[in-house]
């Protein structure tokens, strides 16, 4: 039925691709009026336009300012605090009516696209022919949009993903809605996936852009903040998701005023290669790390020799086992051999005399026979035994290595425990429990016992990452050396990722296997997921030319549509069946062969590679052959332009990882075209489809030649891992197919396309697990940075400081005076020495505005005195400084405090996983957890601001002069006389005058918060117990 309904009105798709050309015709109308005029005419529009959209905020200006006057009026007298009350309020409207504002500006862009779009169409005609300079590089205008790029530049504007095939234009397609929307003066956002691709496109349409009047600016690394900011304020702004994402925390949650903030907000961001971005890219949040202030990089160094060692010995073990599977092969005791062969696998996956065993499809049988009797066994004994014959074992789907106790035994033989941490509540039992220890002996064989358990855990993660650098990350798969530096490899793009490293040590694990400079440990000091960055945008749209199979995730997250858009001229390209063999050597061969046959005739071949280390594998077959060719990997990455620009040349033979496929054209040289156009070679299909379908799309641009081929082989991990190789084999020995006879038919292309499939899905559960644990952050990040924001945008900070003494000071005194047990006395002492020790209050012990009076009265009187007591001592500051002194305070207290949060959150986030094992959701907990230490985060923040106000001043002297005069310090004999008349001598200064420097305590213990048990064992709060002196 859904089928003969899409035959008669059309698909989705379809329907709203007719809407579109209704649009498209009015724009074509519109473009050919605005030939007739004049180039100051039509540049004019674009003022004409920016003009009336300035208007709506302009109203809104005009009538706060009227009420401001209005107010003023209405003050006989009005005292500085009284205008900046104004002032803070006028901005509160501001803020208020924005949203309206908005609204209305939205309005007229939606009235306006069709003549928007024809001026930029009518634009790039008149600049057909001008010549301008691109990255140093002379280049003439030559395009103008065709029909199929306005219709991929209305859906953009709609907050759609335009899908468009490969040579369709899609950097020029983003002028349009990039004009349209920058005309409100908010500022639009372009992100491209490199600087290169950047600063091209600015330097590139970018001049459209100018030419019509609006400014254009390109964010790129290392570039100072002064610059920055003044890229950002340009009406259109190009750049990476990395450099947008850092320059959002650095502005949120790191500057401390405005002027050091570079960007002006988050409106519009079109996003090229969107599916690189928002998928590929966001397997990795953007951190912002500082250096730890204990570091364990020489765990590393340390450890290293063994682990060293104990690879080795594994290795020799699984090639024992491999002599033993091939003897019993021979003797036909079929049952040995399939238990060696599983044992190799779980030891070592991708040993050489295990893959070239399982090429033949009988020792495959006989393995997965195996494998499967073991797993069938509901005790699984026999599976548990043969692991532990092992020193360890790998999981690739895991992406996971395991120690055996073969394998602990080895690294630490004489201690079995070495590998066990310490129970801390049954052993803190067992010491609280000996009464015969006196209690000095009891916290010292607690501290050591925490000591220890430290010292063991640090151990044992030092030496799990080490195993896992060894055992799962491989060079020039995963990463590459570079001037003496580890740098990751982005597996989907190839591309190298400097700046970024792995987390949790493993980076320097990695270091210490390549025997490279270990970098530091880092803590986050700022975080955010690629997601929750463009989740903050008004509008989000992107462009790709791969974004159909992901279309739900796209949805899911972003709430962002895909509409494919039809090519301009119908594609050409000839996408052959894969072709599947049981070897990799058969593949590469025949490969190999198909390359040498089409660079015999001339016929330009690009080669697609899934890593760094399988393109110099065809690499050394072509050199065997003879074969002239270039190479484009992570090693080779500053090449790639010039690489990329003779690939499609006659005779031309490109090897290249998934990385050419991003954001650059490969152009037929003369007479390609009529040898069959460019012909793309994958060797291994990727897991991801959108990877191979890019791959594919490098030819046939623009109704040019091309075609497509995938080589596959039982040995590709996609195989091993996701696909149904052992059916294949038995469809190959069905058919009777011999060594280096290949398997080829449409159905095969689905089984393979199905394994890809699982794969996607599984990587997208992994990614939304991720978001699902950042949305928990996220919220308390967005309250953190809102607070920030505030306290440097108010016009008016000392009605936070006054908010911050009404909160704190009521807690503090409830704290102390509230009563839950019967017999237990409210502690008025432990309340007043609180108070005299933290503010020039001067309480007496026997204070009666104190003593036995009720919580709410004391919360009253002691918060009046302290907010007078601050009064006071702000009338000795210098005035003009005063503002940005408690604007330090507040935001000091935040940064400090918010730091510890996330070091905290990080631990938490390590920590949770293990709950599954008490059958509980991590996620659940972490959530749990992670408000109550956000809450205490948020108590602890107002405490420290109400507990700095009397520790900072903008003149000291004056400051010191304060302290004198209060009523407590009167009448404190000649020594306060002898300071006051000569208070630059230090040594007749009364000490309890000065303003000190309190040192923080490094803590022994773990941190208690107010909330939890008090360690003592009273079962008390601990803010009801120790706590109440704290």
């Amino acid at each position: 039925m859904k089928w003969l309904i899409n035959k008669i009105v059309g698909s989705k798709n379809q329907r709203e691709l007719k809407k579109l050309g209704t649009i498209v015709n009015k724009i074509n109308e519109l473009e050919l009026e605005y030939q007739a005029l004049s180039e100051e005419a039509l540049k004019k529009k674009t003022f004409e336009w920016k003009e009336k959209l300035k208007s709506f905020e302009a109203e809104l200006d005009n009538s706060i300012e009227t009420w401001k006057t209005e107010q003023l009026g209405k003050i006989l007298k009005p005292t500085a605090d009284d205008i900046r009350n104004i002032e803070e309020d006028s901005r509160i409207r501001k803020i208020d009516g924005l949203e309206s504002v908005y609204d209305r500006q939205a309005e007229y862009l939606n009235e306006i696209l069709p003549q928007a779009y024809a001026v930029v169409k009518n634009g790039a005609r008149r600049m057909v022919g001008m010549s301008y300079t691109v990255c140093d590089q002379p280049m003439d205008w030559d395009m103008v949009h065709f029909d199929c790029q306005l219709k991929g530049g209305i859906a953009l504007h709609r907050g759609i993903i335009a899908e468009m095939a490969t040579g369709e234009g899609k950097t020029l397609v983003a002028t349009l809605p990039v004009y349209l929307n920058a005309l409100t003066g908010r500022g639009v956002h372009v992100i491209t996936v490199n600087d290169y691709l950047a600063r091209r496109d600015s330097e590139w349409t970018g001049e459209l852009l100018k030419y019509l009047g609006l400014t254009v600016g390109c964010i790129q690394s290392q570039m100072p903040p002064e610059r920055r900011r003044e890229n950002y304020n340009c009406d259109v702004t190009y750049g990476t998701n990395s450099e947008f994402g850092f320059d959002y925390l650095r502005d949120n949650g790191m500057a401390h005023s405005k002027d050091s903030q570079v960007q002006r907000g988050h409106y519009f961001a079109i996003i090229d290669e969107v599916d690189s971005v928002l998928i590929d890219e966001a397997r990795t949040p953007l951190i912002i790390s500082g250096p730890t202030t204990v570091s364990s990089t020489k765990q590393y160094d340390r450890y290293k020799p063994i682990i060293n060692q104990l690879v080795k010995k594994q290795t020799l073990l699984c090639n024992d086992a491999m002599q033993d599977a091939k003897s019993s092969l021979e003797s036909q005791l079929n049952d040995e051999a399939g238990r060696a062969m599983v044992k190799v696998k779980f030891g070592q996956p991708k040993n050489r005399q295990l893959l070239r065993l399982m090429e033949d499809p009988e020792n495959r049988r006989i393995a997965e026979k195996a494998e499967t009797a073991l797993y069938q066994d509901s005790q699984k004994k026999e599976l548990f035994k043969l692991k532990e014959e092992l020193y360890y074992t790998i999981d690739e789907k895991s992406h996971d290595a395991d120690l055996t106790d073969l394998g602990r035994n080895f690294l630490n033989p004489e201690d079995p425990n070495s590998f066990v941490m310490p129970d801390l509540a049954t052993e803190f039992a067992d010491i609280d429990g000996n009464g015969s220890l006196s209690d000095s002996e009891k916290e010292r064989h607690k501290n050591e016992l925490q000591n220890k358990m430290s010292a063991q855990g640090e151990k044992i993660h030092s030496i799990s990452q080490l195993l896992k650098a060894y055992c799962l990350y491989e060079k020039d798969v995963d990463y590459v050396v570079s001037n003496n530096k580890v740098v990751i490899v982005d597996e989907n793009t190839g591309r190298e990722m400097p700046g970024r490293r792995w987390s949790d040590g493993l980076h320097q694990a990695v270091e210490a296997k390549e025997g490279v400079k270990l970098e530091k440990e880092t803590q986050t000091l700022a975080t955010i997921t690629v997601q929750n960055y463009f989740r903050l945008y008004e509008k989000l749209a992107g462009m790709t030319g791969t974004a159909e199979t992901e279309a739900a995730e796209f949805n899911d997250i972003y709430g962002l549509d895909v509409l494919p858009i039809p090519t301009n001229v119908p594609v050409k390209r000839i996408d052959q069946n894969d072709r599947i063999y049981k070897t990799r050597r058969e593949k590469y061969g025949a490969a190999v062969q198909s390359i040498k046959e089409k660079h015999a005739k001339g016929q330009p071949v690009l080669i697609g590679t899934a890593s760094v280390d399988a393109s110099e594998t065809v690499s050394k077959y072509l050199k065997r052959e003879k074969i002239p060719h270039s190479v484009l990997n992570a090693k080779y990455h500053r090449q790639e332009a010039e690489i990329i620009q003779r690939a499609g040349q006659k005779g031309a033979v490109t090897v290249s990882t998934s990385m050419a496929g991003r954001g650059t054209d490969i152009k037929l040289g003369e007479g390609v075209a009529e040898l069959g156009g460019l012909s793309v070679i994958a060797t291994e299909r990727h897991e991801s489809r959108r990877i191979d379908r890019q791959l594919r799309g490098r030819c046939a641009r623009q109704g040019d030649n091309g075609e497509s081929i995938f080589y596959i082989s039982f040995e590709d991990d996609l195989m091993r891992n996701f696909g149904a190789a052992d059916k294949m084999t038995t469809m190959m020995e069905k058919f009777g197919l011999k060594e280096g006879e290949e398997l080829s038919h449409p159905w095969l292309n689905k089984s393979v396309q199905s394994a890809q499939k699982r794969v996607e899905q599984r990587n997208y559960t992994m990614r939304k697990r991720v978001l699902d644990f950042d949305d928990v952050m996220n919220e308390q990040r967005r309250i953190i940075y809102g607070l920030r924001n505030e306290i440097i945008l108010t016009a008016n900070p000392r009605e936070l400081v006054n908010k911050k003494i009404d909160t704190t000071i009521p807690l503090k005194v409830r704290d102390f005076l509230e009563v839950f047990d019967q017999g237990q006395e409210p502690d008025y002492t432990g309340l007043i020495s609180w108070a005299n020790s933290n503010f020039p209050i001067g309480l007496k012990d026997n204070d009666d505005e104190i003593i036995g009076k009720d919580i709410d009265f004391v919360s009253t009187n002691l918060t009046e005195k302290i907010k007078e007591l601050y009064k006071i001592k702000t009338g000795h500051e210098e005035p003009e400084h005063l503002d940005g002194l408690e604007r330090s305070i507040l935001l000091g207290s935040i940064d400090r405090l918010w730091q510890e949060h996330l070091f905290n959150m990080d631990s938490l986030r390590e920590s949770v996983s293990l709950r599954a094992q008490a059958q509980k959701d991590p996620l659940v907990e972490y959530k749990t957890e992670a408000y109550k230490i956000f809450t205490e985060l948020m108590e602890n923040i107002d405490t420290e601001v109400v507990l700095s106000l009397f520790r900072s001043t903008t003149n000291i002297e004056a400051f010191k002069e304060f302290l004198r005069n209060l009523p407590m310090n009167q009448g404190r004999g000649e020594d306060a006389r002898t300071t006051t008349t000569s208070s630059t001598s230090s040594q007749n200064s009364d000490p309890e005058l000065e303003p000190q420097i309190t040192l923080p305590v490094t803590r022994s213990a773990p941190k208690v918060g107010r909330n939890d048990p008090c360690p003592c064992g009273s079962e008390k709060k601990f803010k009801q117990c120790c706590g109440r002196t704290a």
